[in-house]
């Protein structure tokens, strides 16, 4: 992928540049070819992933089983698959 993201039929796929330990959970400004997004879990055995797709599931309205991470559990480089987001954030058109 040259972009941060790209589509496949309706399903959005994003790769991620995470924050864990952050102050505040958000959606940051696109680096290079990753989203940044911070999270306020910590790194520990990829419950800051975990606890991504959460805050994910909440920022594109979807349910958590529609998010699947393909790569990156427990690395700060992922990438998800975001199945029918209802919400899209302004730096990502369908």
């Amino acid at each position: 992928m040259d972009s941060f993201y790209e589509w496949d039929g309706d399903v959005l796929v994003l790769n991620i540049l995470g924050t864990p330990g952050a102050k505040m959970n958000k959606i940051g400004k696109v680096k290079g070819n990753q989203l940044k997004v911070s999270v306020t879990a910590a790194p520990t055995d990829g419950k800051a992933t975990d606890f991504m797709v959460d805050f994910l599931s909440k920022e594109f309205k979807v349910s958590k089983r529609d998010i699947e991470v393909v790569f990156g559990q427990f690395s700060i480089h992922k990438q998800l698959r975001i199945k029918k987001p209802t919400i899209l954030p302004a730096c990502i058109t369908k």
